[in-house]
């Protein structure tokens, strides 16, 4: 196990459950702790059954240097969305209560939403050996394109369930707010799609024919 994978994990999934609590001004928040049981159990899935091999996780720890810059910038912003995303929903939901309460079978939908975005994302993961946390070509690890499981449906079924997951958030936390932050996440979602399908288009050796076979870059039958 590479550990500075293993407390970058942690210590990230962490941070974000913390933010949660803070925002709600208390433990007993129970839309969080049912955030948080998802955490830990897709926490368990990826070090057990759906870990990746070593030279994966140190990738993933400590990408290589040619990182594209636009790639640095979506992730910075896409990091402070997140935040937003979890302070609004706490202070929303779990403090102040602005939005009218949901419906139970809303908070289920979304949980549901949660866990199968969350699941598609790790189950990505696992089959692609040259699945970087950023975008870049791998050369120095002899990168090739990856055209099979969930890669067979979609040219980035990972981003796919991170779709899925952040339709998820905002009827699992019952927060109308936090919506908006929601929008922002997956507006940078999809323009990282849209470029890193075109840098792989233009740089991976292959991808180019394999996006002709494999017509839909994230939504099957969509887009």
């Amino acid at each position: 196990m590479n550990t500075s994978y293993l407390f970058k994990h942690l210590s990230g999934t962490i941070l974000f459950f913390a933010i949660i609590f803070i925002s709600a001004g208390t433990f007993f928040y129970w839309q969080g702790l049912v955030y948080v049981v998802i955490g830990f159990i897709m926490i368990l899935l990826n070090f057990t059954i759906l870990k990746i091999d070593p030279e994966l996780q140190k990738e993933r720890s400590k990408p290589g240097a040619d990182t594209k810059k636009w790639d640095k910038i979506i992730l910075g912003l896409s990091f402070i969305t997140t935040i937003s995303m979890y302070v609004i929903a706490g202070l929303d939901s779990g403090r102040y209560h602005w939005s009218p309460d949901f419906c139970l079978c809303f908070n289920v939908s979304g949980a549901i939403l949660t866990m199968t975005g969350q699941l598609l994302f790790l189950i990505a993961q696992k089959q692609n050996r040259f699945f970087s946390s950023t975008v870049r070509i791998q050369s120095d690890r002899d990168h090739i394109v990856c055209n099979t499981g969930l890669y067979s449906f979609v040219r980035h079924p990972a981003y796919l369930g991170s779709v899925i997951q952040s339709l998820g958030f905002p009827l699992l936390f019952g927060s109308v707010w936090s919506v908006l932050p929601v929008f922002v996440s997956l507006v940078l979602l999809i323009t990282r799609t849209v470029l890193e399908d075109r840098t792989l288009k233009n740089e991976l050796k292959g991808y180019k024919d394999y996006a002709e076979k494999r017509r839909y870059r994230l939504i099957p039958f969509l887009w």
